[in-house]
């Protein structure tokens, strides 16, 4: 009988019955002493790294990933401390100044990041240094309102990551083209209505009223805020899955190493806007009590 899987296919597992009653299996030639024993050296040395190959791997995809945010972390600390700077008796809030050159900064360079047809490492490393900046500065506002919000936000977002990174190692979670479609249709929605509500607040408009606008707003004594915030997680979280599933994709198809920086840029902006969306469902949760 046939077998389906062509691993098969070799004499030995064949069913002597098929080529008649003469056909016999003959054994393999005697292999070289040497010759086993190079094959068997280079089955037991290491894999190749990323160096070695020039292409991307999930370990050196990694690296770039804690280069990015070691970068990130270190230029929050200088938004923080610029941002708390000036704070005074005269001046008693902190300047939003880093938070909003890292944040225009940082956004003009994610667009160049994304519409760029070649990555580019020093796009990457400069985005990372502006995003810090913003992180930092935002962090220190809230902070200064709402003491011990930040470690919360933290604690919060290495959550989420954590738990979708074991789900999505374990196999439990994949990304699907129904649910990327779903996803993708959800972010537009945000996005109009996060623009909407900014463009409210900006022109002091009555409906937006409340420090957050929109978000302030209350549906049956719950702040549309904390409601549209659960979703914006999830999504963040489905984001990560959609990096994650687009770093083993270059894997698995021998993308050039550099595409290793691609993952660890698309990470590092999902990880920002999950721990900027934790740290405001945490403001308007506290602000609510």
């Amino acid at each position: 009988m046939a077998l389906n899987n062509p691993a098969f296919n070799n004499p030995a597992f064949q069913d002597p019955r098929a080529g008649g009653a003469n056909t016999r299996y003959s054994p393999p030639p005697a292999v070289d002493p040497a010759a086993a024993a190079s094959i068997e050296g280079a089955y037991a040395a290491p894999s190749a790294s990323a160096v070695e190959t020039g292409r991307m791997t999930v370990e050196d995809t990694v690296m770039k990933t804690l280069a990015l945010f070691g970068i990130l972390v270190v230029t929050a600390v200088v938004g923080w401390i610029w941002s708390m700077a000036g704070v005074s008796v005269a001046n008693p809030n902190p300047s939003a100044a880093p938070m909003i050159v890292g944040g225009l900064v940082g956004f003009v360079l994610a667009m160049v990041a994304t519409f760029k047809k070649k990555p580019s490492v020093p796009v990457f490393i400069a985005y990372a240094a502006f995003e810090g900046l913003f992180v930092g500065g935002i962090s220190a506002f809230f902070e200064f309102i709402f003491p011990g919000i930040v470690l919360q936000a933290t604690l919060g977002t290495l959550s989420v990551v954590g738990v979708t990174l074991a789900l999505f190692a374990s196999g439990k979670i994949r990304a699907s083209a129904r649910a990327t479609k779903i996803f993708m249709i959800a972010m537009v929605g945000y996005m109009v209505f996060a623009l909407l509500n900014l463009g409210l607040m900006l022109f002091n408009v009555p409906i937006a009223g409340g420090a957050f606008g929109l978000y302030s707003m209350k549906i049956a004594g719950i702040p549309l805020g904390l409601v549209i915030g659960v979703f914006v997680v999830i999504m963040a979280a489905y984001s990560l899955v959609l990096d994650f599933d687009q770093i083993q994709r270059g894997v698995r198809n021998g993308a050039a190493r550099v595409y290793g920086w691609v993952g660890a840029f698309g990470i590092m902006v999902t990880v920002v806007w999950l721990y900027v969306e934790i740290l405001r469902m945490i403001a308007i949760l506290r602000g609510n009590n």
